[in-house]
């Protein structure tokens, strides 16, 4: 009987740690198709003047220009906050919708900073996040407390960013892309743990984990764009 036991909780861990497997390639898929999505809206966007046209006016940008800066907060608020009473199918168009608004928003960046600049900068956020992603996944040691700290460094960038958009101070906004380049980066390591611990306790096949790993494909989507974003203005060139 003892024995049978022992299979018994090897099957489980065995199951759980199939699961998260499961449940993590869903994430990570999902995440990849949002940026794959944001992507090729970005350089549509950018690279063709007449939808750049319905962004920039002769006056600046239009009504549709400022609703696509805005939106994406919109849409990460829908979310996070309707996550119980959407469904799965509704919750993946939505996140779907979220990167595709999201990549016409950056169509900005592009006009704004060289193409190898931003390049550059893509290639080197890839790879730290790619990086930390591995380290957070096969980590022994709980970042829980670590996630903490990161999550008040989060808050003060918010706090800082927005009191800077009325100051406007280089040095400021430069101090805030260092702190958010290591903020973002430990970010990733400390919410791929937590998926995956979320992942070992899920059955497999639900809704509930079908919406989880929107979710959290939502949660390292943010994390890698925030990380490019602010190297970005680290190290990115200007056009003239």
């Amino acid at each position: 009987m003892e024995q049978f036991s022992n299979y018994t909780v090897e099957g489980t861990q065995l199951g759980s740690k199939n699961i998260a497997k499961s449940f993590m390639s869903n994430v990570f898929s999902w995440m990849f198709v949002a940026l794959a999505v944001s992507t090729a809206f970005a350089f549509a966007f950018s690279s063709n003047e007449t939808l750049l046209s319905y962004l920039i006016g002769e006056r600046g940008l239009t009504g549709l220009g400022k609703i696509t800066m805005f939106a994406p907060l919109i849409f990460v608020l829908v979310m996070s906050f309707g996550f119980a009473r959407l469904s799965a199918p509704v919750l993946t168009l939505l996140f779907v919708a979220y990167a595709a608004i999201t990549g016409i928003s950056f169509s900005f960046i592009l006009l704004v900073y060289t193409q190898g600049s931003v390049i550059t900068c893509f290639a080197a956020a890839a790879s730290m996040f790619g990086i930390m992603a591995v380290m957070g996944y096969t980590t022994k040691q709980d970042l829980t407390s670590f996630g903490r700290i990161l999550s008040m460094g989060l808050i003060g960038i918010v706090i800082a960013s927005l009191i800077n958009m009325f100051m406007g101070n280089p040095t400021v906004d430069y101090i805030i892309s260092i702190v958010g380049v290591a903020v973002f980066t430990g970010l990733t390591a400390y919410d791929v743990q937590k998926l995956k611990n979320i992942g070992a306790g899920l059955e497999y096949g639900t809704e509930a984990t079908a919406k989880l790993s929107i979710i959290g494909a939502l949660t390292l989507y943010l994390d890698f764009i925030n990380l490019f974003l602010a190297l970005l203005r680290l190290f990115g060139n200007r056009r003239d």
